[in-house]
């Protein structure tokens, strides 16, 4: 079974198409969103949109797996627990054109052109790695983690829970970035950072708030 449900019709639902359908073995068959977001008769690249909440009537769990490429990592997190609650299995796509000596690698991962991933990395379910990224030996990422383009992540790091990363971000070696970060682009991380806080310069330093 290579059949695929993309949660979306945005620009990433079009990029996984495209990249689902020139280098992977598996079918795009539809699309799925949520029924409010729905127009009438919507179609996507000549394929029927049906509503997420109804996904089972049209496409069943025993025949189909999903896919949902969302930017937003939360928004990620809850689609991708909803589909498990369906029933549906979701795939990862690895781009032939990644360097990948990973030891695993999780459920409904994006993961394009030009990424290398170094020996003995684990990376969870629901984790974006847009182009270009250096994921350094020995690391660990987390679920529901968004890294942009060329990001060096040096050996040891462990990137927590719903963290994300900017371009041209650098972390040193060893290092760990809290659940729910974020780290601006061109950010030089040379210490732990603190979860559900935002980082940037270089070296990266905490952004404080109006209140402090």
């Amino acid at each position: 079974m290579k059949n695929i449900v993309i949660f979306g019709t945005n620009d990433l639902a079009e990029l996984s198409l495209y990249y689902f359908t020139h280098d992977s073995d598996w079918t795009v068959f539809g699309f799925t969103k949520n029924k409010e977001f729905i127009k009438e008769n919507e179609c996507f690249y000549s394929r029927n949109v049906v509503p997420f909440e109804e996904l089972e009537q049209y496409y069943s769990p025993s025949d189909y797996y999903l896919f949902a490429p969302i930017a937003d990592n939360k928004l990620r997190e809850k689609i991708y627990n909803e589909g498990i609650k369906k029933g549906y299995k979701f795939v990862s796509y690895i781009s032939s054109k990644c360097i990948n000596y990973a030891s695993s690698i999780g459920d409904n991962c994006f993961i394009l052109e030009d990424n290398t991933l170094q020996p003995f990395t684990t990376i969870g379910n629901n984790v974006i790695l847009w182009s270009g990224n250096h994921i350094g030996h020995h690391g660990i990422i987390e679920d529901n983690v968004f890294f942009t383009s060329h990001v060096v992540m040096s050996g040891h790091c462990h990137i927590k829970k719903g963290a994300f990363l900017g371009v041209n971000a650098t972390l040193r070696d060893g290092i760990t970035i809290g659940e729910n970060c974020i780290i601006g682009m061109g950010s030089l991380v040379t210490k732990n950072t603190d979860s559900n806080n935002t980082y940037f310069g270089s070296p990266a330093s905490k952004k404080i708030n109006k209140n402090g």
